[in-house]
């Protein structure tokens, strides 16, 4: 069974949004986005604005964190898939459910109460942090950017 191929997994509280999903495209040459979001998985009118922010030509689908798991493995290595995810705690659950994410970008994670900004358009609290940790300790390489014009920010702001 072949590794899928994940260009990169996103955290971005908006999840496909005009300027971002086409800028990261068109960086990145996916011709998948999947978005792994319990909820959106069943909200059949937030899908479809999100298709019409998806960049012309890419594939969009919208599945739960479990159906991810389940079936990223079957994956055809010609697609080119682009994750994108609301929270760093989905993501430790892709990872611990067997995804192979290597690299995870923090893109908007948004100001909201108990939360603290960290860098300029990620807030966190505690159990933010605590998954971040998680995910770097299972050698998930983290980057805050938030669109690919953009400088990185340093990661270890997540855990100042």
């Amino acid at each position: 069974m072949s590794e899928p191929n994940i260009l990169l997994t996103r955290i971005d509280n908006r999840l496909i949004h005009g300027q971002v999903a086409t800028q990261w495209n068109g960086t990145l040459g996916a011709n998948l986005i999947l978005v792994a979001n319990d909820k959106v998985a069943v909200d059949k009118l937030r899908q479809g604005l999100m298709d019409m922010a998806a960049p012309n030509g890419v594939q969009t689908r919208y599945f739960t964190i479990q159906k991810t798991i389940d079936i990223i493995h079957k994956a055809s290595p010609k697609q080119k898939i682009f994750i994108i995810v609301e929270n760093p705690e989905d993501v430790l659950k892709l990872v611990e459910g067997g995804v192979p994410i290597k690299k995870l970008n923090i893109g908007n994670m948004h100001m909201a109460e108990g939360k603290r900004q960290v860098a300029t358009t990620v807030a966190v609290d505690d159990a933010d942090v605590a998954a971040f940790k998680k995910l770097q300790a299972d050698g998930v390489e983290l980057e805050i950017r938030r669109v690919p014009s953009t400088p990185i920010e340093d990661t270890n702001k997540l855990f100042s």
